[in-house]
């Protein structure tokens, strides 16, 4: 039987990868960010700003080459910060599961 402790629905990949958190409002700046780990259902990440539990995270994760063996692919994700804890280092490790996601075309990427 489960104590709880463990949450995760899906297996979880110690990946760090490029993510680009987008603003809320046209006019705000991008994060960077890199992940800790992902899944297909959500990832963990460590970033300098502070995010809302229960908010709503637009973000985008780059598959480099050295992973796709290609192209950089870039995914468009939705979703929903699930959690957040301060780090030793002053950052924020951040969960946040992923409700919807859409492979971005080549051309569209690149802005």
């Amino acid at each position: 039987m489960s104590d709880g402790a463990d949450r995760r629905e899906a297996r979880r990949f110690n990946m760090t990868l490029p993510l680009r958190v987008l603003p809320h409002d046209a006019h705000g700046p991008a994060l960077s960010a890199h992940t800790r780990d992902v899944s297909y259902r959500g990832l963990y990440f460590l970033a300098e700003s502070n995010f809302d539990l229960g908010s709503e995270i637009e973000f985008v994760i780059t598959l480099p080459q050295q992973v796709t063996q290609a192209s950089d692919v870039h995914i468009r994700c939705l979703g929903h910060i699930v959690r957040v804890e301060a780090t030793a280092n002053g950052r924020k490790g951040v969960a946040a599961k992923i409700d919807r996601y859409e492979f971005m075309p080549a051309t569209a990427s690149a802005a």
